[in-house]
């Protein structure tokens, strides 16, 4: 019984429970961020560029097998047939949905201080002296006199 006790110390700690939260939602966010970059950005790119699908864009190493039945010009049907290939175009899609996650990450962190940050008293404004202090100069005073 000794394993699994110290296992549901383990679980309950919370650090656990919030970072499965956090790998849940950061899975549902970045379907978001993919749907985002293929949906609506690359083909505004693709557009401003003359239609260019960036999937399209590759390189291939290797030979069409024998009894290929796909496009030979399309990427995901020779990637599905294990042909070697040179994926910049969706390398570059992959690339520019990181650069948006971490855009949006980054915004969202900038929120989320700006929200928790603490005012801080103005630099010319004198800071206020502890109680005791006051007190003891009270003291002081009455003692002087």
């Amino acid at each position: 019984m000794g394993i699994i006790s110290e296992f549901k110390t383990f679980i309950n700690r919370g650090n656990v429970i919030d970072l499965a939260v956090g790998v849940i939602i950061g899975g549902a966010f970045a379907t978001i961020t993919k749907s985002l970059t293929d949906d609506l950005i690359m083909p505004i790119i693709g557009f401003l560029f003359g239609g260019v699908d960036f999937s399209r864009y590759f390189v291939r190493l290797g030979a069409i097998p024998a009894g290929f039945k796909g496009n030979p010009e399309s990427y995901v049907d020779l990637k599905a047939a294990g042909v070697a290939m040179f994926g910049w175009g969706q390398f570059l899609t992959v690339l520019v949905n990181f650069v948006i996650l971490a855009f949006i990450i980054f915004l969202l962190v900038k929120a989320v201080n700006r929200l928790t940050h603490k005012e801080e008293p103005a630099k010319d404004a004198p800071a206020p002296t502890p109680e005791d202090i006051v007190l003891l100069r009270e003291i002081r005073d009455s003692l002087k006199k």
